[in-house]
């Protein structure tokens, strides 16, 4: 008996649960690790892994799946338990990042296109095997001088819409993701030059899931919220809140049963604080959850230090993070909550 796209996807947004995005390429870990001082290995990534994978109440309650990387999905933790079973036996789905990365695209200065279709069924069948329920790619819009360009958002538009299919054909819920940075360069652009790029982003995307016969109701979408850019900060965290709802009514249809955001260079408390504002003052059609890496991670992080002695404060830094994701995604989170933690 297979299982249905839609009630995947259903699952993957339900009841104040969110997304655990660890598939951080092995140069991002890397760089994660150095601010820690700690060398990536194998070893050490999957000790990391294994001690987020492993805070069982954090995962039961609050994460209904874990993006991974392709080496984390086929990776065993310390007594040669699949982390593939671990997840599952948490209530959570195995999810696989599939892109090869965000490449400059040839005659647009400044802009990348995302690479991977090559041989993507192929491997798609093969993360099926091992477990993989749902996929993810990321299109990288920069806002900069005279950026974007319709030549570059189309190209990214349409790889995604390429992506999706091949994901749905393999029985595999794609997450969408397009992601306008807001810490890109030179990071100076306004809330409102942001709602426009993420409006123009969406409707393009989602002309070309529909022209690519995707099913709406077996996908989830992962964008950015409407935010200002890093060099510029100053919207509130109403305003940030109002200005994604609007975008995201004007561009996301109803038959999408969720959208996980990304937390792109927001703090953890930032994402958090957002998240929750958009739950709690507005009617929406779809669930609003997170799928958040450095914001639910970086802490967790810190507090390990990479030293086995301090897993227990890491996974207790974890929980804390998905429980606060957990509320915002119900729209019951509140800084007091935060500060009694």
């Amino acid at each position: 008996m297979t299982e249905r796209l839609e009630d995947i996807a259903v699952k993957m947004v339900a009841n104040g649960k969110g997304l655990l995005a660890a598939d951080e390429s092995t140069g991002t870990i890397k760089k994660r690790f150095d601010s820690i001082g700690l060398e990536s290995t194998e070893t050490s990534r999957r000790d990391y892994r294994e001690m987020l994978f492993r805070t069982d109440d954090a995962m039961k309650d609050c994460i209904s799946g874990v993006i991974l990387y392709e080496e984390t999905l086929f990776q065993k933790a310390a007594d040669g338990r699949p982390f593939v079973d671990i997840i599952k036996a948490a209530g959570s789905i195995p999810g696989i990042k599939v892109d090869t990365g965000a490449k400059p695209q040839a005659f647009f200065p400044g802009e990348t296109v995302t690479e991977g279709l090559d041989g993507l069924a192929d491997r798609l069948k093969k993360y099926y095997d091992a477990g993989a329920r749902f996929a993810k790619w990321r299109g990288v819009i920069n806002i900069g001088q005279g950026l974007p360009t319709w030549g570059s958002i189309k190209a990214d538009s349409q790889a995604l819409a390429r992506y999706a299919a091949l994901c749905q054909q393999a029985g595999i819920v794609p997450i969408v993701e397009p992601e306008v940075l807001m810490d890109g360069e030179p990071g100076t652009h306004s809330i409102d030059r942001c709602a426009e790029v993420t409006e123009w982003v969406l409707r393009t995307v989602f002309t070309d899931l529909y022209d690519a016969r995707i099913n709406l109701e077996g996908m989830i979408l992962k964008p950015n919220m409407v935010i200002d850019g890093k060099n510029a900060r100053k919207a509130s965290v109403d305003e940030v809140a109002e200005k994604t709802v609007k975008v995201l009514k004007a561009t996301v249809p109803s038959a999408v049963p969720g959208v996980a955001f990304l937390s792109g260079g927001q703090s953890a408390g930032e994402a958090t604080a957002h998240l929750s504002a958009m739950n709690s003052g507005y009617d929406l059609p779809w669930a609003l959850t997170f799928s958040y890496g450095r914001a639910l991670q970086d802490t967790a992080l810190k507090a390990w230090g990479g030293k086995a002695e301090n897993v227990a404060a890491g996974q207790r830094a974890f929980r804390h993070r998905a429980e606060m994701n957990s509320l915002a995604a119900l729209g019951n989170w509140t800084q007091e909550q935060e500060k009694a933690a």
